[in-house]
């Protein structure tokens, strides 16, 4: 990681180049899109938290919102006409734990001595656009320098899902966002600025001051809410899985610097110890608890707080022996978290949290269904839609995008996709965008739509 240093403004200048657009009848003002109107005729929707679909119906779409539901929408002359022809039209997906930039590359393409910012952008530019492919129309970017590409998605320059971008995790030294290299010295030591730091990928806060700083210089820069370290991970070099991180004052700063903003603090941690410390501390999410126990879950469910969890595989060729090995107690808990969870009645949410590993992207849709087991079809499509829309909105009014998401329902935002099919019939739908996602809606604009 030593030679892997983003400089932000040049990132931005690169990422202007990299023109992706929507690929369907729009008109463009400027940089941005305008859509025209949409009319869905002859549906059944899913509305994002109903266990059945309902009868066949019309959905008019105007100005970036489902304006009528019903077969007494009446569109404009020059609307757009979609025929449905009994086709399912649900809310589009939402995945609450991505990287969209550090799920671009591998650690050997970021170590390459021959590695240049132009490819990250052009890797992390065609991710985003496959992705809004596969249906996933909102993303929460959990970690990473993923603002001057959100900046370009929210301009039209590049198709992306909508970001509710947490900037860089905030970690205490020798904490799970602690990335320097080996040659790399604390600062209190003589040590510089690590390069990871200058590539506002993560920060290094110890004490109340600094983690105060840290939490609002993120926030100054755009962040929708703030991801800190409370425990180890799999993923980092000095960090074994059963240490906990900060002190409850230094978590607490976090909580009180967000929560000024009227935003939460989300905690990546995994075992009872560190999410306790968390959840006293006023964290209203955690990600990950692959090793919670049921006294700490019922704890969650007594207080509101959200698990953001995953269904992750055991290795990949992407991982070496240290990470494969580390990894395994968090392979064997989620199978007994997941179903606990849900039995307790832990607000839960749904994410993949894929971290230098491009190649399993294309498999995003698949990992739902990875969760069937403790669901049902109904249960796994309004998880992936209301209710991890409900967590997005936990950024109140940080929110990047106002309006309602993860529902079919007027007045709600038009993030739309028409399904070749039932998936409350047949679930493994999903699962195969390409063939099954006739159509692909966000805001009102069409960025697929297959032959009639």
């Amino acid at each position: 990681m030593g030679r892997f240093v983003i400089r932000i403004l040049a990132l931005q200048a690169v990422l202007l180049t990299q023109g992706a657009v929507p690929t369907t009848a729009q008109t463009r003002d400027g940089a941005r899109t305008v859509s025209v109107e949409t009319l869905f005729r002859d549906v059944r929707v899913f509305d994002g938290t109903g266990p059945t679909l309902s009868e066949r119906t019309d959905v008019l779409v105007r100005d970036g919102v489902i304006e009528r539901i019903g077969r007494d929408a009446r569109p404009e002359k020059d609307a757009k006409v979609i025929d449905g022809r009994g086709r399912t039209l649900m809310p589009g997906l939402i995945d609450v734990h991505v990287h969209l930039m550090f799920n671009s590359l591998t650690p050997q393409q970021m170590l390459a001595p021959d590695f240049a910012i132009e490819r990250l952008v052009a890797l992390s530019g065609e991710q985003a656009q496959e992705m809004l492919m596969r249906g996933f129309t909102s993303v929460r970017d959990m970690g990473g320098p993923v603002f001057p590409l959100k900046r370009l998605i929210d301009g039209g320059q590049v198709s992306g899902p909508r970001i509710w971008p947490s900037g860089p995790m905030i970690s205490q030294t020798s904490g799970h966002a602690d990335l320097r290299g080996p040659d790399e010295r604390a600062r209190r030591y003589g040590g510089k600025v690590s390069k990871m730091e200058e590539a506002w990928a993560s920060v290094i806060a110890d004490g109340r001051d600094e983690v105060l700083v840290a939490v609002r210089e993120t926030l100054r820069q755009g962040a929708s809410q703030i991801k800190i370290s409370a425990g180890g991970g799999t993923s980092s070099a000095y960090d074994p899985l059963d240490v906990t991180q900060y002190t409850l004052d230094e978590m607490k700063a976090a909580v009180d610097a967000a929560e000024d903003w009227n935003t939460y603090v989300a905690a990546h941690a995994y075992h009872p110890r560190s999410i306790r410390r968390a959840i006293e501390a006023g964290v209203k999410v955690i990600e990950h608890g692959n090793l919670l126990d049921e006294p700490t879950l019922r704890l969650m469910a007594e207080r509101g707080t959200w698990l953001s969890a995953q269904m992750l595989v055991a290795s990949t060729e992407a991982m070496d022996p240290a990470r494969r090995e580390k990894r395994k107690p968090i392979i064997e808990g989620q199978e007994r978290v997941w179903p606990m969870a849900k039995r307790l009645g832990v607000r839960l949410a749904w994410g993949t949290d894929f971290l230098f590993e491009p190649e399993l992207s294309a498999r995003q849709n698949a990992y739902i269904l990875r969760l069937k087991p403790w669901f049902t079809p109904a249960e796994l499509l309004k998880l992936v839609t209301h209710d991890n829309a409900q967590l997005l909105a936990l950024s109140g009014p940080r929110t990047p995008y106002p309006g309602a998401l993860g529902v079919v329902k007027e007045g709600a935002l038009a993030d739309l996709i028409l399904v070749n099919g039932d998936p409350l019939a047949d679930i493994d739908l999903i699962a195969d965008p390409a063939r099954n996602f006739a159509v692909i809606m966000k805001g009102g604009r069409i960025y697929k739509q297959q032959g009639h």
